[in-house]
């Protein structure tokens, strides 16, 4: 439990730092050009839309309360594969490696279908329900998906788990949409 803790306040201090450094230069009127990254041609969503910005970092770390965080990241490296989002799944991994996270299971998560005896009952149905949720247009979320979900995790975390999905998902999609660059960790 210690460790979870120590874990949990360390994303805490993180998410802390993602919007003290996207608030720092300020939330006001903006210059010509001073919300868009050099050579992307793309927007700084933090700067443009600072209320939306705090309110995803807001409902992230509300979605991740009371989960384990190795649990935690399982989900934001699946969800980030299948968004097939570089910046995102590099944060991600490397958040799961300083979280004690092994290699052989992070190679895995990608083909978790085809390696479940590196995964726990509950880490699969959390892993279905993410690719079920995050690719809603193949099937919606089938009821056994669901149903397995259900029985590994009581009705509040399992709230949890379904916040961290569509609060991955957004972050994915938020990445994608402004060209963010893998390798880059702006939180820090």
């Amino acid at each position: 439990m210690t460790t979870n803790t120590h874990t949990a306040a360390s994303t805490r201090a993180a998410v802390n730092r993602t919007v003290t450094t996207a608030h720092a230069t300020g939330t006001g009127a903006l210059g010509a050009g001073a919300a868009v990254p050099a050579g992307t041609g793309r927007i700084d969503f933090a700067k443009t839309a600072p209320k939306a910005f705090r309110a995803l970092v807001g409902f992230d770390a509300a979605a991740r309360e009371g989960l384990d965080p190795a649990l935690v990241e399982l989900i934001l490296i699946r969800a980030s594969h299948l968004n097939r989002c570089a910046y995102c799944l590099h944060l991600h991994t490397n958040d799961a490696r300083t979280a004690g996270e092994s290699e052989d299971r992070l190679h895995l998560v990608a083909v978790w279908h085809e390696a479940r005896h590196f995964f726990t009952p509950r880490e699969q149905a959390a892993l279905a329900l993410t690719d079920a949720v995050t690719r809603l247009t193949d099937a919606g979320v089938p009821d056994d998906v669901y149903a397995e979900a259900a029985a590994q995790f009581d009705a509040t975390e399992l709230g949890h788990v379904l916040a961290l999905v569509l609060a991955i998902n957004t972050w994915n999609r938020l990445a994608l949409a402004t060209a963010k660059v893998a390798g880059t960790d702006e939180r820090r």
